[in-house]
């Protein structure tokens, strides 16, 4: 069992923050065009205000061919046209911050687009070898992730997409535009990033065969701690967290220099006692004493956890935000989970994804109303509007009234400690502060201490 007290040392993030990530493309469309962009995200701030989220993190919103929607960045310093302008994404910044909520963006430095300037006149920031030096596969076609490049005779690494190649983090030139790039954010009042192959930046000089060598190097932690300096510069100072898909005993080392590192062990668990408590137990054993854990259960590269966790079965579903909103440090909601929004169904002639299996079912367009007239001719699919934020407000009972209060509850709860409490079969009872929480995860009715559990039931004693 284990019992601990930590306190988050950054200034920008409250005890306990709940942090509600926005797919920009699919959030809220404010001129008709079928996309979500930043001014639709400036007019649903009251929306985030209500419901007590603290930080509204942004898929990427650079400049960008789509090749990986967004997420082949080809400038920097700039706004895609699709969600506006700078100046939207300015202002964006400006009126959440008038709600208390801060706006972290999503850095992607593993690798550029092709068509970022730097392709062309600085190819020494990118990884080459003469020929296929190894057995390193793109992560999205399982093909070789080297491809020629005719006008150096030479093969350029790229991890997902051919349109993507890798950037060469033992280039110095490297790591100081992503200084000034972080300056540039950071001077403009983003409150912090979340790291995108926060494990995968460095590379084996060598090139040696064998995935170990293509990512989860140890030098990338010396990148981190550069950051971290570069960070204590701003007062309050900026978020540095990483989506860290590393195992669970690997990621402590990444708390070293990220205030906040993902967990993917725990997301990609099924919703079972014997798989999920472990994982926590463990999380809070050996997280370092000045970090916090921070869970989640859907994002834009998962299946909802209405879907995955909830199966349909809406008490099911609230077990599953009830945890995630009750155990210490940080949690992420992804757009809809508030209102238990499940992935949309997407057919094969509208699939936009370069993955396989592809990602379009949870991305699919945020229903405000059951109308669905919000969104005309979109993106993606809109596909059930029956679970929407309009009908959700109006019903005391919903969803997404149970979110809110959870995250009201929440924030009484005294500091971020956890101790695992003797249970019954199928209930998991922890303490956190002053308060107990008390979760029944099977579908049966159960006892705790004199308290009776309906099926998928949690409770805040």
């Amino acid at each position: 069992m284990c019992a601990r007290v930590t306190w988050c040392k950054v200034a920008c993030l409250a005890l306990g923050g709940v942090i509600y990530q926005i797919y920009p493309r699919s959030f809220a469309d404010s001129n008709g065009d079928g996309i979500g962009d930043l001014p639709g995200m400036v007019a649903k701030l009251d929306h985030l205000a209500w419901l007590g989220v603290d930080v509204i993190w942004s898929s990427p919103t650079f400049p960008s061919p789509n090749a990986d929607w967004g997420y082949d960045v080809s400038d920097y310093g700039g706004v895609h046209p699709d969600f506006g302008t700078l100046e939207d994404l300015d202002r964006l910044i400006a009126e959440a911050r008038k709600q208390s909520i801060d706006v972290w963006l999503d850095l992607v430095p593993n690798h550029t687009s092709d068509q970022h300037s730097w392709f062309t006149d600085h190819p020494e920031y990118y990884v080459w070898a003469k020929g296929i030096p190894n057995d390193w596969r793109s992560i999205f076609t399982q093909k070789t992730a080297w491809r020629l490049d005719e006008r150096f005779d030479r093969r350029y690494l790229h991890q997902f997409t051919a349109e993507q190649p890798d950037l060469d983090w033992w280039a110095d030139a490297v790591r100081d535009e992503f200084d000034r790039i972080l300056r540039f954010w950071f001077d403009r009042r983003v409150a912090g990033f979340r790291i995108d192959v926060a494990h995968g930046l460095i590379k084996d000089k060598l090139l040696r065969d064998g995935v170990q060598y293509m990512r989860e190097r140890p030098e990338v932690h010396e990148i981190y701690a550069r950051w971290q300096e570069l960070t204590d510069e701003y007062d309050p100072k900026p978020t540095l967290m990483g989506e860290t898909y590393v195992s669970l005993d690997k990621l402590t080392a990444y708390y070293q220099h990220l205030d906040l590192a993902q967990n993917f062990d725990f997301c990609g668990a099924g919703f079972e006692l014997a798989e999920l408590r472990p994982i926590v137990e463990q999380t809070m054993q050996e997280i370092p004493s000045h970090r916090d854990p921070i869970w989640f259960g859907s994002n834009h590269d998962h299946s909802r956890m209405a879907t995955r966790w909830g199966k349909g079965d809406e008490r099911r579903l609230r077990a599953v935000l009830f945890l995630v909103l009750t155990l210490p440090g940080h949690a992420i909601l992804y757009q809809g989970d508030e209102i238990g929004l499940e992935d949309g169904k997407v057919p094969k002639n509208r699939i936009t994804d370069a993955a396989r299996p592809p990602r379009d079912p949870e991305r699919t367009p945020l229903p405000w109303s059951r109308s669905g007239d919000e969104w005309r001719d979109p993106w993606l699919p809109l596909s059930d509007t029956s679970r929407n934020v309009e009908d959700q407000r109006a019903d005391s009972g919903s969803t997404l009234h149970y979110v809110r209060d959870l995250i009201r509850r929440r924030k009484e709860f005294t500091d971020e400690s956890y101790e695992t409490l003797p249970s019954g079969k199928g209930v998991w009872a922890y303490r956190r502060g002053d308060k107990t929480c008390v979760l029944n995860m099977t579908g049966n009715v159960a006892q705790h201490e004199g308290h009776t559990l309906h099926p998928w039931q949690g409770l805040i004693l």
